[in-house]
């Protein structure tokens, strides 16, 4: 079975960069060395008001299983993934509107797509269907699987958090509050650069994104089709919901895929236990850290990876 549609349900730069303190500038830099890559113009606001929070296509039989790509992705990561799973589950390889050339939405967009997310699976009928995430996906499949806990199956996070502001202060105990600033401060400044200028900072950084450099040219021709408006609004709403607190409701298996490949061997450890003191409170979470993979493991380890799928939905 294969069919590609819309979901409807529920639809709703100027040349110098924007003055801030030296902390920030910091923490753009990181920021844009993991998730930067080159954005496209913005829809008009008329446009995107009508747009559908995501596009899915579904393929393969079997028990029902939901592929959640990141931030300025689209279903095609999930490629070669979908080619060794589809003989056994049914997979929806989901692609989030304004990242990778999908049409751009107005107003929030994760709470939007997690509502909507939602509403799919029930008007599909899916049984408690898992949820494969990765980063930007990873953080919606907790978040789906924290607030309806009796609808969602396994989830398989992939290199994604409940909350990734301590990915980047390397300070578990980071909340929200201490976040706010420079998130409004991320968000317009995503409203001001053009692609030029974030192509020339992904570049710098894509290292870490991903090894092979096809791999690499993969992740920047997606980011050079994403909205600009979708992307500063996402990092907005990333740094701003701490799902930590209610992670601990989620009932299903959680298995975490976590890459610390870019990282210097002794920064490794620390890495790993931040990730795991993320899915403490979850009741039955596995985490597994593939310290040789860059964040997009799925491209980067794909005979690994998709090992460790199958391991996770067997389970």
């Amino acid at each position: 079975m294969q069919h590609t549609t819309p979901h409807t349900h529920n639809t709703q730069a100027t040349k110098k960069a924007a003055k801030a303190k030296p902390g920030f500038w910091t923490f753009f830099a990181i920021f844009m060395i993991i998730f930067g890559g080159v954005i496209a113009p913005q829809l008009k606001a008329a446009e995107a008001e009508t747009v559908p929070s995501f596009q899915v296509e579904v393929i393969g039989e079997g028990k029902p299983v939901l592929l959640i790509p990141g931030l300025m992705s689209d279903s095609r990561v999930w490629q070669q993934t979908a080619s060794a799973l589809k003989g056994d589950y049914q997979l929806h390889l989901i692609s989030v509107a304004g990242f990778a050339g999908t049409p751009a939405l107005a107003g929030e967009l994760l709470p939007r797509l997690q509502q909507d997310l939602l509403a799919y699976i029930n008007q599909a009928q899916l049984q408690k269907p898992a949820i494969v995430g990765h980063s930007l996906g990873a953080f919606m499949a907790f978040a789906l699987a924290s607030s309806t806990p009796e609808q969602i199956g396994k989830v398989i996070a992939v290199d994604g958090l409940p909350y990734i502001a301590p990915i980047f202060s390397r300070n578990p105990a980071t909340q929200v509050a201490d976040m706010q600033q420079q998130a409004l401060q991320i968000k317009a400044y995503y409203q001001q650069l053009n692609g030029e200028q974030l192509k020339a900072g992904a570049a710098q950084g894509i290292f870490i994104q991903a090894r092979a450099p096809e791999h690499q040219q993969q992740v920047l021709e997606m980011a050079a089709t994403s909205d600009s408006r979708s992307v500063g609004q996402a990092m907005y709403e990333l740094l701003t919901t701490d799902l930590r607190p209610q992670v601990g409701a989620i009932q299903s298996k959680v298995w975490l895929l976590g890459a610390s490949g870019a990282l210097p061997p002794a920064q490794q450890a620390q890495a790993e236990a931040l990730y795991q003191q993320q899915i403490s409170t979850i009741a039955n979470a596995t985490l597994v850290m593939n310290t040789s993979s860059r964040h997009f493991m799925m491209l980067d380890e794909p005979d690994w990876f998709i090992s460790q799928l199958r391991q996770a939905l067997q389970e």
